[in-house]
C-alpha cells in the first residue's frame, strides 16, 4: 500500500458535498427557494412541444378531427333546418293563410332531429378517442420523466429540494393532462364549429354575416391582453406550488426534530408565508383569466343586438324571410359561443402549459453521458488514484493533485474533521462525479471508461443514512442482488446478525417496512443494509459510517461480520468512531481535501501527530462523559 501527497500542494478549505446549493436556502430554518424555472418559456413553442407528445396517436387525432368536422357540419345545418320550419309555420298561418302543412312540419322536424342525434354521437365518440390519447400521452411523458431521473448526474439533486422535483413529476404531470383533458376535444370542436356556423351565415345572409365578424378582432384582442397577463401568474401558481411542496415534504420529514426544538411557531410562519404567496398568485391568476368569460359574453350580446335589429328590418322590407332571421340569431349565439369557449379555456391551458415548462425543464436538464454497456474481467481490486483533482464548485477547490494506492484485498480507512474529503473520495470511485483533474484506475484500467452501471455492479456500499423501501424484510435484504435464492438470503442475514432480532418480530422476515421505516430501530435498520451488501458479494466494499446507528454490543457483532464481508476484497471505510477501524491495513487521515498521515493504527499513535490527536480527542471525551455521568 503507498500513498503520495504531491509537494506543494496546498488546498483550500474543503467543503463536503452541499445537500442543498447555498444561494437556494432561506426564509427560515426550514425554508428554501428553487433553483430553475423562475421565468417561463413562451407560450407559443411550449404549447408546440407539449402538442408534439402526440404525434404517436396522430391516426386517432385525425380520426377525431374526422368526427368532430362531420359532427360540426350536422350541428350547423340544424338552425337551417328549423328555421324552414317556421317558415312553414309563418306562411301557413300568417302570409297565405292556407293551414300549415303538418306532413312537411314533421319531415323537416325528423331531419333537424337526425342531424343533432348524429351531431352528439360524433361528440361523444370523438371525445372517448381524445381521453384515450390524453392519457396514453401522458403516460409517456411520465415515463420519459422517470427514465431522465435514472440518467441525472448527482450534482442535479444536490441542487434540488426533493419536495420541488417531487411537485414537478407529479403535480405539474397531472396538471398538464388535466389541462388537455378539459381542452383539446372542446378546442378542436370550437373551431370547426366556428368555420361552419360562418358559411352558414354567410350562405343565409352576407350582410349579417360581416356584421357578425367585426366581433372577433374585439374578441381576439382582448383574449391576447387578458392571457398575455395571466400566463405570467399561472407560471408564477406551479413555482409557488413547488416551493410550498418542498417546504411542507422537508418540515414533515423532520417533524420530530421540529418538536423537539421547539419550532413549530417557525415552521407554521414559513408555512403560512409560502401559502400567502401561492394564494395570492393562484388568486391573481384566475381573476384576471375569469374575467374573459363576461367580457366576451359581453361583446356577444352586443353583436346580438345588432343583428336582432338589423334582421327585423330586413324582415320588415321583404328582402329576408323570418325563418332565416331566426335560423341566423341562433347561428350569432353559437357563432359567439365557440369564441367565448375558447376564451375561457385559456386559463386551463395556459395552467397547463405552465406546468408543461417546468417538466420540461426536467426533461432538458444535463445527462450523464451515453455509455456502451461492456464487462469487466475478474476485478482484483487494486484501485488507484493518480494526481486527482475535484471540486464541487469551480471557486472552493477540494482535492488537488491527490495520488494514492489500495492494494488488492487491503482494508484503507478514512478519517479526518468534517468536511475533509472523505465521502467525496469514494464517491469519486464510484463515478457519481467526474474529475477535474488526474485519473482513477481499478486494476490499471480508467474507471472513466468503464460504463458506470458496469463499475458499481462490482461495488457493494453501505451508507450511513439508511435506506429501506415499503415492503418486507426479505425483499430489502434481496434487493442486493437479483435473483438471490432464499438460502443466499438467510445466509446473509445470519452473517450481519439480522436474523438475531428478525424472529423476535411478529412475522419475521415476512414483516413489512412502513413507508418511513418507523417499526424499526435504527440499528436494525443498518444491519438490514449491511445484509444487503453482504448479499451482493462485491469485489469493492465502501463503508460509509456504516456503524455509526448500531449499539457497543451490535458494534462488536457486526464488526465481526464486517471483517468477514472485508476478507478478499477491497475495502473503503469512513469513520469517525475511531475503534470501528483498529485492524485496517492502512488508515488514511484527511484534512482539507488532502492526506496528511497514513499508516496503522499502532503507527499513526506512536507518530503522535493528527491520528493521535484525533484519538486523543474521542478519549478523552468519553473519559469526561463517565466521570460527567458519575
Amino acid at each position: 500500500m503507498s500513498t503520495q501527497v504531491k509537494p506543494g500542494n496546498v488546498p483550500v478549505k474543503a467543503n463536503e458535498r452541499p445537500k442543498y446549493a447555498p444561494q437556494q436556502r432561506g426564509g427560515g430554518p426550514m425554508g428554501h427557494g428553487v433553483g430553475t424555472g423562475e421565468k417561463a418559456a413562451s407560450f407559443g413553442p411550449s404549447l408546440r412541444r407539449l402538442l408534439g407528445h402526440l404525434r404517436p396517436e396522430i391516426g386517432i387525432v385525425y380520426a377525431v378531427i374526422a368526427m368532430v368536422i362531420l359532427g360540426t357540419i350536422a350541428n350547423a345545418v340544424g338552425p337551417a333546418i328549423l328555421g324552414r320550419a317556421t317558415d312553414i309555420i309563418f306562411n301557413g298561418v300568417v302570409r297565405d293563410g292556407s293551414g300549415i302543412d303538418f306532413t312537411a312540419l314533421g319531415n323537416v322536424l325528423l331531419l333537424a332531429l337526425a342531424c343533432y342525434v348524429v351531431a352528439g354521437l360524433f361528440t361523444w365518440s370523438s371525445g372517448i378517442l381524445i381521453n384515450g390519447v390524453v392519457q396514453r400521452s401522458v403516460y409517456r411523458m411520465r415515463q420519459q420523466v422517470s427514465a431522465k431521473i435514472n440518467r441525472m448526474p448527482l450534482k442535479y439533486f444536490d441542487n434540488q429540494p426533493r419536495g420541488e422535483l417531487l411537485s414537478r413529476v407529479t403535480n405539474d404531470v397531472d396538471n398538464v393532462a388535466q389541462s388537455l383533458q378539459q381542452t383539446l376535444s372542446q378546442v378542436l370542436t370550437n373551431i370547426f364549429m366556428l368555420l361552419g356556423v360562418l358559411v352558414m351565415m354567410f350562405v343565409l345572409s352576407p350582410i349579417l354575416a360581416v356584421v357578425s365578424l367585426v366581433t372577433i378582432p374585439i374578441a381576439l384582442g382582448l383574449t391576447m391582453v387578458i392571457g398575455k397577463r395571466s400566463q405570467k401568474l399561472f407560471a408564477k401558481v406551479w413555482k409557488s406550488t413547488g416551493e410550498l411542496n418542498a417546504q411542507i415534504e422537508e418540515a414533515y420529514t423532520g417533524h420530530d426534530l421540529v418538536k423537539v426544538f421547539g419550532r413549530q411557531r417557525e415552521v407554521m410562519t414559513t408555512f403560512r408565508a409560502k401559502n400567502e404567496e401561492l394564494y395570492q398568485s393562484a388568486f391573481g391568476a384566475q381573476f384576471i383569466s375569469g374575467i374573459i368569460m363576461p367580457v366576451m359574453f359581453f361583446v356577444g350580446n352586443l353583436n346580438y343586438v345588432v343583428i336582432a335589429v338589423i334582421g327585423g328590418l330586413q324582415v320588415a322590407s321583404g328582402t329576408l324571410g323570418l325563418g332565416s332571421v331566426q335560423a341566423f340569431i341562433q347561428y350569432s349565439r353559437m357563432f359567439t359561443q365557440p369564441i367565448t369557449q375558447l376564451a375561457s379555456m385559456a386559463n386551463l391551458l395556459q395552467s397547463g402549459v405552465a406546468s408543461a415548462e417546468r417538466v420540461f425543464e426536467v426533461l432538458d436538464a444535463e445527462e450523464e453521458p451515453t455509455e456502451e454497456q461492456g464487462e469487466l474481467p475478474e476485478v482484483v481490486g487494486r484501485v488507484a488514484f493518480e494526481n486527482v483533482t475535484f471540486s464541487y464548485t469551480p471557486e472552493k477547490p477540494l482535492i488537488t493533485d491527490l495520488s494514492l494506492v489500495a492494494e488488492p484485498g487491503s482494508t484503507v480507512a478514512i478519517v479526518g474533521p468534517t468536511g475533509a474529503g472523505k465521502t467525496t473520495l469514494v464517491n469519486l470511485v464510484l463515478r457519481f462525479y467526474d474529475l477535474q483533474g488526474g485519473r482513477i484506475t481499478l486494476d490499471g484500467v480508467d474507471i472513466a471508461s468503464i460504463p458506470r452501471r458496469t463499475l458499481r455492479s462490482e461495488i457493494g456500499m453501505v451508507l450511513q443514512d439508511t435506506w429501506l423501501f415499503g415492503g418486507t424484510i426479505r425483499d430489502n435484504i434481496a434487493y442486493g442482488r437479483e435473483g438471490a435464492t432464499e438460502d443466499e438470503i438467510l445466509a446473509a442475514a445470519k452473517a450481519t446478525y439480522v436474523d438475531r432480532f428478525v424472529h423476535s418480530l411478529p412475522e419475521g422476515y415476512d414483516t413489512l417496512i412502513n413507508e418511513e421505516a418507523s417499526n424499526l430501530s435504527a440499528g436494525e435498520k443498518q444491519l438490514i443494509t449491511i445484509a444487503r451488501a453482504f448479499l451482493s458479494d462485491p469485489s469493492l466494499l465502501i463503508l460509509d459510517e456504516a456503524t455509526s446507528s448500531v449499539d457497543t454490543r451490535t458494534e462488536l457483532l457486526v464488526q465481526r461480520a464486517m471483517k468477514k464481508l472485508r476478507s478478499d476484497r477491497t475495502s473503503f471505510v469512513i469513520a469517525h468512531r475511531l475503534s470501528t477501524i483498529r485492524d485496517a491495513d492502512v488508515i488514511l487521515v484527511m484534512e482539507d481535501g488532502a492526506i496528511v498521515e497514513q499508516g496503522t493504527h499502532d503507527v499513526l499513535l506512536a507518530a503522535k501527530g493528527h491520528y493521535h490527536r484525533l484519538y486523543q480527542t474521542q478519549f478523552a471525551a468519553a473519559i469526561t462523559d463517565e466521570e460527567d455521568a458519575a
